[in-house]
């Protein structure tokens, strides 16, 4: 994994289309060394005080994040935003200066990505998307050190999406064509992807050399795919849809066992979790330990997390 220096410390994470291939591949770099050595990093961000805001339940999130701070000397202060004044109408520009005083960076996990925007308009520290409706780039950020552990390269590793256009697809297409790794989703003609993200995705992967594709057709996205993954067909704040996302995704998109064999003998299962069984996936998909990775995925959080903190307190060098 080849990669420069860059100085990316005090930038916000709030989408990958503004982080470089080589700012990436240095947190994945910097992620896997932390991962093997986690006692060379233990006081690399020690005073430092993350705040984290929450509008929405979270387990992998939260705890990553705050796991990881401890981990690294630091601590982490959680925020329900019904606990907050901006839970209580205090505009964003007044959170936003006044939290500058406290701490050192914030996480916020979202309905609007636009209030995130909002909120790093007016902070002067970095500010992380722990997820928005639009985007989910952490989550996307732990994809991709999985699928390079496994594959220890991008170049010519294929995976297929299958299921929702969703927050955490559209940050997959990024991180793909970002890093030059193949990606086709596919999903039902209703719930594509959002049609800007998917062109500019497809226009980093002419830079990068990667293909993105863009199909209603399971069996073709799955063909000869080196990673399957999926999500849920309903995210938070679309649970009145449930009924009719069901009957749009059950009989085409479902990641079952006939679904994989038009993959690879070797494909592996990614899910960002949580995950319905029985819903986008059986449980003998999600359950099969030869193939599923579901769960090294959801540990790397822990690891991609600690070197974007260390990236953007500190600087990517620094212990």
């Amino acid at each position: 994994m080849q990669v420069k220096e860059e100085n990316t410390y005090g930038k916000d994470m709030l989408t990958l289309l503004e982080w470089e291939k080589e700012e990436i591949l240095d947190i994945l770099t910097l992620a896997l060394d932390m991962k093997t050595n986690p006692a060379d990093y233990s006081h690399a961000l020690s005073g430092k005080i993350l705040g984290m805001i929450f509008d929405k339940p979270s387990t992998r999130t939260r705890v990553s994040f705050e796991a990881g701070m401890l981990q690294l000397g630091g601590q982490a202060i959680v925020m329900n935003s019904k606990e907050l004044q901006i839970g209580r109408g205090e505009p964003i520009k007044d959170t936003a200066k006044v939290l500058d005083e406290y701490i050192d960076a914030i996480m916020i996990r979202t309905f609007s990505h636009k209030s995130v925007e909002e909120l790093a308009s007016y902070a002067k520290i970095p500010i992380i998307n722990g997820l928005t409706d639009e985007h989910h780039p952490c989550q996307a950020l732990a994809d991709l050190l999985t699928i390079f552990e496994i594959k220890d390269q991008f170049d010519g590793v294929k995976l297929a999406y299958i299921g929702d256009g969703n927050n955490v697809c559209h940050s997959l297409l990024l991180a793909c064509a970002k890093v030059g790794l193949d990606i086709t989703c596919a999903t039902p003609e209703n719930y594509a992807v959002n049609r800007e993200i998917l062109a500019l995705s497809q226009q980093l992967a002419e830079k990068s050399g990667s293909k993105i594709i863009q199909t209603t057709d399971a069996k073709s996205a799955t063909n000869e795919a080196d990673f399957i993954y999926t999500d849920v067909w309903t995210s938070m704040g679309q649970e009145e849809e449930s009924k009719r996302r069901l009957h749009a995704f059950l009989e085409k998109y479902q990641v079952n066992e006939t679904l994989v064999r038009y993959a690879k003998p070797n494909y592996h299962f990614l899910h960002c979790l949580p995950a319905h069984r029985g819903e986008e996936v059986t449980s003998e998909v999600i359950d099969d330990a030869e193939h599923s990775l579901i769960y090294q995925q959801a540990g790397n959080r822990l690891h991609v997390q600690k070197a974007l903190l260390l990236t953007i307190l500190k600087g990517s060098t620094s212990r």
